[in-house]
């Protein structure tokens, strides 16, 4: 029995694999988890895959199933002195009793800082524990090397709309307190588009709706694509960093940001950090918005950038909001060019109408003798040996010469790089 308070996603939350939904491409028959779930022979692993696929909800059946010791941590709130006990706690039953290693689950794995991920190596590399981790970010990129080569990973899908529609009929047939309540659902394009492939929140959406629907006249609550709708715009507040409303708030921290506003820019910061969102993706969007928007009209801004990124990595929540929200004042308030970001683009652009473009002989590089009597590096001049360390030699291909991909926009720092430009290259860059 669950207490009423109970939000539906965990009252039907499965406890074997017969009741699990999706990923059948790891736990259908003859599939590489279900294969290592029938043998026993479990070693470490982690799954990722986006939210509300049943990353946490596998590792407790797995751990069910094989009647295996649980451990679990969230990666938010938990630290090295955290992991440490647990490993101990392993070490000293392990002592005492043959009994199969026990399983230690960490959700949100990525949120782990170095330490904290090097604290596991020596018990994962020598089976004390055996380690399942659930990411929702590339783990080639947040799990430490070390231990990503210890472990194998798994790719959880988003879930088709053929197991959203099961997950919906169970709620309403199964569940305690769904199924004694007269709900009718007569469309469901809504609320499996709002789903968005995530079962806990088309069970959350599920839930809301009915709460918030009075019964018909037949004494039925219906729901259809106009209660879905009206009934979750009704709730936009609530930030959902694997839905829409995290595009929606991010798109409005970067447009603050790239507008100057640095209270806007905080504020929606704020509110990202509140609805739970990676610190670190704010810092990787930082870094984005530093070389993109702020480029070249002050470049110190990507270099606070970077440090913020490494520290939110070193330090993690909640100190991180400190050094997010310098950053993010720093980039708000500092002057805008998107000077370099449009010169890539437009020489990507050249690329693409020409990507067989010979460099010239005197741009080559010439190790052998057969090069040099070819010509290769003949005529390069050398520009540190001339005045200005500066030469008129052409750097382009013959087809592009002319091109100018890079053009300085009016802020202090560029106007100064204009100005050393137009002595250099006064065929391409003019005053006006």
């Amino acid at each position: 029995m669950f207490d009423t308070g109970t939000p539906l996603p965990e009252r039907m939350r499965p406890h074997d694999l017969s009741q699990y939904v999706g990923q059948r491409h790891l736990v259908g028959p003859g599939c590489i988890l279900r294969n290592m779930i029938d043998s026993g022979n479990l070693s470490s692993f982690i799954l990722w895959g986006p939210p509300g696929v049943g990353k946490t909800t596998l590792a407790s059946i797995i751990a069910h199933t094989l009647d295996r010791e649980f451990y679990t941590l969230s990666a938010v709130t938990s630290g090295v002195k955290d992991v440490r006990e647990i490993i101990d706690k392993a070490k000293n039953k392990s002592l005492f009793s043959s009994s199969a290693s026990p399983i230690l689950f960490i959700d949100e794995i990525h949120r782990f800082n170095k330490a904290q991920q090097d604290a596991l190596l020596g018990a994962v590399e020598s089976g004390t524990v055996v380690l399942i981790g659930a990411t929702t970010e590339n783990p080639s990129f947040e799990v430490i090397t070390p231990l990503l080569s210890r472990c194998q990973v798994f790719v959880l899908k988003p879930l088709e709309v053929s197991d959203l529609d099961l997950l919906l009929r169970r709620a309403l047939s199964s569940d305690e307190l769904l199924s004694k309540r007269k709900i009718k659902v007569d469309e469901t394009e809504a609320i499996f588009r709002h789903s968005g492939g995530d079962a806990r929140k088309l069970l959350n959406i599920l839930e809301i709706v009915t709460d918030a629907t009075a019964p018909s006249d037949d004494g039925y609550i219906h729901v259809d694509n106009k209660s879905v709708t009206s009934c979750l715009q009704e709730n936009m507040a609530i930030y959902d960093k694997g839905g829409e409303m995290h595009y929606d708030i991010i798109s409005a921290f970067i447009k603050s940001v790239r507008g100057s506003d640095p209270n806007a820019a905080v504020y929606w910061m704020a509110r990202m950090l509140a609805g739970g969102e990676d610190p670190l993706f704010i810092a990787r969007r930082l870094c984005i918005l530093a070389a993109e928007d702020i480029g070249l009209a002050n470049p110190n801004a990507l270099l606070l950038a970077d440090a913020t990124f490494r520290i939110v990595h070193s330090i993690g929540m909640p100190e991180a909001r400190i050094p997010l929200s310098e950053c993010a004042v720093y980039l708000a308030s500092s002057p805008k060019s998107n000077s370099a970001y449009m010169a890539i683009a437009d020489a990507l652009a050249a690329v693409e109408e020409d990507k067989t473009a010979p460099v010239p002989l005197y741009l080559r590089n010439a190790p052998t003798s057969l090069m040099k009597d070819l010509g290769y590096s003949d005529g390069y001049k050398y520009a540190h040996d001339y005045e200005g360390h500066f030469t008129d030699l052409e750097f382009m291909p013959d087809a592009m010469k002319g091109r100018v991909f890079y053009k300085p926009q009016p802020n202090a720092q560029e106007d100064r790089l204009k100005a050393y430009l137009l002595s250099c290259w006064p065929k391409y860059y003019t005053k006006e």
